[in-house]
């Protein structure tokens, strides 16, 4: 752990450490910054390790979430934003404000998180402490301390899984949990690795193939591996499924709403601003929700004309839902479809983006043990998964939107780049703002009609199903957490106007439930994006160029919706230059 004595350290290692910018000509203003950021986020690798990072070597030790160490992060934050606040922004140079608008939020949303105790609630319908682990056990490893470091980290699971315990039960005595009906099913995420044999657990993964480590050693890394996983791994899993079926689930909270948790009108709100980096009323955003919803349906239904369909929406929607040539037949089946749409579209990157990035990635099916409770895909670096479980809940005119959207150029792009500008701060190039990445993401989807990406009016339909699933998500998060609505009337509102599948509506209504505010930040961001380039083309006129746009907005990383439109602004200013000047 980095001490909070380091930080005269810090500013004589700012210099020499590029994590804040260049240093070299830099004021007092911009080395105190740059001395706080740097220390903080070395501070913060080590106390949250991103175990899903494949750039990073994997840990040999899990965090540590008692409720010391939690009170000790609340106080290294706050610390930290009364040093930010004495900074004169003013005095920073251009390059280290646009750092510091990103960072400060940062650490706002953090004390924020540590104030309303979210550590209590380590689990809900879409994410668990327990089911991340999944995640470090199928990254990459490359050598043979990675293996090493992740048996000594599967090791740490029974004190790891005993604090989350201790926070649950915490959580439980004020009524602080996921809503009970949002739960239920979920132990089946324990059971995949209670019921099986070491060497068929997930954990165990990494040592069915080793690339890159001596035969000689292969045998005794698996033996350890195997010995672990019975001898640690699983009985804490059995321990954390005797509390979650006795003790937590029957515990949890029926109601639905963040606004019927403790102080819950202000942790709604504090998750709003999280999420969408937006300090926004809920009604304004229902109201939002439902015109959109209006504009959309009015679009689909003028698709659904261009198909011939004579019957009204809701026979459409029963015909979509139940026809046969929209969906695969086979797992593998919807998988390259997938990956003819993600390739098509390398065929035509060029023309949208000029700085491609250099990272690529695999198209693989959601894990089993994932599958039942998750979306129809997933994308990052590295890894789009689709969901081939429950084929008649994956209809095919939704998959290019999806595809976009998940792999390229959505984030399969956004967040790689990302990663390569290394000229950045870390904290910029490692962190995720939901508002910014999926509202690039939605962003892709539509961009798919300028690309010709969506060949039937079947896959149009598509396009504006997922356009109106998000807007619908508006009114549904809004409508739970600060309008009293019932999980029945969500799903209600879900099949009037979307034509997911039944199966897909439940498990993301049960999402937005236990999940406040994050789908909010889809449509949104996607919203800001749009925005931002209506302007540009109408400030810019001949001069704007789409390519040096998807450049500029892609170059920030991830960063706050009022960061991009000011670095639009600038883009505007600069009539229409991009960060590389070579893009035309």
């Amino acid at each position: 752990m980095r001490s909070l004595s380091a930080w005269a350290l810090a500013v004589l290692c700012a210099a020499a450490v590029n994590f804040c910018g260049n240093t070299s000509r830099a004021g007092e203003a911009d080395a105190r910054f740059q001395a706080i950021c740097t220390a903080e986020w070395k501070w913060r690798d080590e106390q949250i390790p991103d175990g899903e990072d494949s750039q990073k070597p994997v840990q040999d030790h899990l965090p540590k979430v008692d409720r010391a160490s939690q009170e000790m992060r609340l106080r290294m934050w706050q610390d930290v934003l009364q040093k930010l606040d004495s900074i004169p922004r003013a005095e920073l140079i251009a390059a280290e404000q646009l750092n510091y608008d990103v960072y400060r939020p940062q650490i706002q949303v953090l004390i924020a998180s540590q104030k309303f105790r979210d550590y209590e609630m380590p689990a809900n319908a879409d994410t668990t402490f327990w089911t991340n682990l999944g995640y470090t056990a199928r990254r990459p490893y490359r050598t043979v301390r990675d293996y090493r470091n992740w048996i000594g980290q599967m090791k740490d699971i029974p004190r790891y899984f005993n604090q989350q315990i201790d926070e649950m039960r915490a959580g439980l005595k004020r009524g602080f949990t996921p809503p009970q009906v949002t739960m239920k099913g979920r132990d089946a995420s324990i059971t995949v690795v209670t019921d099986v044999t070491p060497e068929a657990s997930l954990f165990y993964t990494p040592f069915k193939d080793m690339p890159g480590v001596p035969e000689t050693e292969q045998a005794g890394l698996r033996a350890q591996a195997i010995s672990t996983i019975r001898d640690s791994v699983q009985p804490a899993y059995r321990e954390l499924l005797k509390f979650m079926r006795n003790e937590y689930l029957p515990g949890m909270r029926t109601s639905l709403a963040a606004d019927d948790l403790p102080d819950g009108k202000a942790f709604y709100r504090s998750k709003i601003l999280e999420f969408t980096t937006l300090d926004t009323d809920p009604a304004v955003i229902h109201t939002f929700g439902e015109a959109e919803v209006a504009r959309l349906h009015e679009q689909m239904l003028g698709v659904m004309k261009e198909t011939g369909f004579k019957d009204d929406f809701p026979a459409f929607l029963k015909f979509l839902r139940s026809d046969p040539r929209f969906y695969a037949k086979t797992g593998e089946e919807l998988l390259m479809r997938a990956a003819w749409i993600a390739k098509r579209f390398d065929g035509k990157a060029s023309q949208y983006i000029g700085q491609l990035p250099r990272a690529r990635f695999a198209i693989r099916p959601v894990p089993d043990d994932l599958a039942p409770f998750y979306t129809s895909g997933r994308g990052g670096p590295g890894l789009y998964l689709v969901n081939t479980y429950d084929l008649p809940s994956r209809p095919l005119y939704n998959l290019t939107a999806l595809t976009l959207h998940e792999s390229a150029p959505g984030h399969a792009f956004q967040m790689s780049l990302a990663l390569e500008h290394k000229q950045q701060p870390e904290f910029r190039q490692h962190t995720y703002i939901s508002a910014f990445g999926e509202g690039w993401a939605l962003y892709c989807e539509i961009l798919g009609l300028e690309m010709g990406m969506y060949e039937t009016p079947y896959d149009r339909f598509g396009m504006l199903n997922y356009q109106i699933w998000r807007a619908a998500r508006l009114v549904v998060d809004t409508g739970i957490h600060s309008q009293g609505w019932s999980r029945d009337r969500a799903i209600t509102y879900f099949r009037e106007y979307t034509a997911l599948p039944e199966h897909e509506i439940q498990t993301e209504i049960d999402r937005y439930i236990a999940w406040p505010a994050q789908a909010l930040s889809y449509y949104l961001g996607e919203d800001a994006i749009l925005k931002a380039r209506a302007k540009a083309q109408k400030a810019l006129g001949p001069k704007f160029n789409l390519r040096a746009f998807h450049d500029t907005v892609m170059e920030l990383g991830s960063v706050p919706i009022p960061v991009l439109a000011s670095r639009v602004d600038r883009f505007i200013a600069a009539g229409g230059k991009g960060p590389y000047p070579d893009v035309e």
